[in-house]
């Protein structure tokens, strides 16, 4: 058996809060220095929409890593783009910057890579066409997305049935651009990346769900922001020391927000300790590090609840391949939106898990890992479907136990952890 320890540095910073970051550093009036920010394909895809959009963007490198300057006059500085705004891979970027681009007085044309023009895009124009806007999409509510913004914007109150981060903040950016106040009522909390960034404090009801107000138009002012370490990327690699049993590792500066470090919690009801050191706040994001010292998961993950679901809802395809190897079970309920990510993860998962001699049973909304019937005798063929996520969790598998894969697109980890596989390998004694 492999050991892995180490410290590990050099973790990619949070996706969410730098494409947050970059978004509102284009409506922001002023300059907007952001340290650390990520260079995964879906980051630099955001930055190049913004480039097209006659945003001044310039990126480099220093001591505290990759920085980028941004310099705008505010909502709506941006011009009409000339060619289509390739979203590559990044539903974060085709999703929340269609919630400005509905309030700039100009026609977009939003398009992607082939997985992301499968994706559902209904959930993102209803509300936004609610606001004024004119959005079209495919037959089957896909992109291409055409957007007609209306400048300015109409208010609304949102209730937001599917709980989406995303989608909670395309409506918050637009609330931005309206003439009024916009509501978003949120049951289920999600990530709040962009309340936080934004000085927005939700209202807490006595339901429980939380009332998000907008009152627009609002100019935010530049500020600066700094990056942490992505904690869905932190997920891979404490579960590669889990799986290993004898790990020795510590993951500096991660993001510990409770909306995006729910997996920590999960891990510790089943008796793991994972304890974190060096606790602080940056930018309102609690911040620390995590340490795996000599691990091990005991008894199967059985994740289920709406709350929990969409708390873990990136961690789900390691949680259930950490499980699987280390216990031969898992179970999932309550995750349906799982089929609407980078591919359908439910399916991908189970054909994948089933390749690796796993007993599966799969359901709309989750799926269940029963036992392996055997250990496959030679190197198991992964179907990624070109999704970072689902190759990250097979390469850990690989990494971590006697199971041998082969990703049939190893290249799609750079979307999220370009230096993903260099970890792995520095972190080997």
């Amino acid at each position: 058996m492999v050991m892995f320890k180490g410290t590990v540095k050099t973790l990619p910073p949070d996706k969410s809060i730098s494409h947050r970051a970059a978004i509102i550093g284009a409506l922001a009036k002023g300059t907007t220095e952001i340290q650390n920010y990520s260079k995964g394909l879906d980051n630099q895809t955001t930055l190049a929409v913004l480039n097209q959009l006659g945003v001044d963007v310039r990126q480099t490198q220093n001591a505290n890593g990759n920085q980028v300057v941004i310099r705008s006059n505010g909502l709506w500085d941006l011009k009409a783009p000339i060619n289509a705004l390739n979203c590559n891979n990044s539903g974060s970027t085709i999703r929340m910057l269609s919630g400005v681009l509905a309030a700039q007085p100009f026609v977009s044309r939003l398009i992607g890579d082939e997985s992301l023009m499968k994706r559902p895009m209904r959930r993102i124009a209803d509300p936004l066409e609610q606001m004024g806007a004119k959005l079209k999409l495919s037959d089957s509510d896909t992109p291409p997305i055409e957007i007609h913004g209306k400048k300015p914007l109409t208010p609304i109150s949102f209730y937001q049935k599917t709980p989406s981060a995303q989608v909670k903040s395309l409506i918050i950016f637009a609330g931005m651009h309206a003439e009024g106040t916009t509501e978003i009522i949120e049951p289920i909390e999600t990530r709040n990346h962009t309340e936080l960034m934004l000085g927005l404090i939700p209202e807490r009801r006595e339901d429980g769900s939380n009332r998000i107000i907008v009152n627009g138009p609002w100019q935010p002012e530049a500020r600066p922001f700094t990056v942490p370490s992505d904690p869905s990327a932190a997920c891979f690699i404490t579960a590669l020391g889990i799986l290993s049993n004898n790990a020795e590792i510590c993951l500096k500066n991660v993001c510990l927000n409770p909306n995006r470090a729910l997996f920590l919690e999960v891990l510790r009801e089943y008796g793991l300790k994972l304890p974190i050191e060096n606790l602080r706040e940056i930018g309102g994001e609690k911040v620390g590090d995590i340490v795996i010292n000599q691990e091990q998961l005991a008894a199967p993950l059985r994740i289920f609840g709406s709350k929990k679901v969409a708390g873990l809802i990136d961690e789900l395809p390691m949680l259930a391949a950490l499980s699987a190897g280390a216990t031969e079970q898992f179970e999932l309920h309550d995750a349906k939106e799982l089929r609407a990510k980078e591919s359908d993860r439910i399916h991908a998962m189970v054909l994948n898990l089933r390749a690796c001699g796993y007993e599966c049973e799969e359901y709309e909304d989750g799926f269940t890992v029963k036992k392996q019937n055997s250990l496959p005798k030679t190197e198991v063929d992964i179907t990624t479907y070109s999704d970072h996520r689902v190759a990250m969790s097979f390469a850990i598998l690989d990494a971590a136990t006697d199971i041998a894969v082969k990703l049939d697109d190893p290249n799609s980890i750079a979307v999220s952890f370009p230096n993903f596989f260099d970890i792995i390998n520095s972190l080997k004694v």
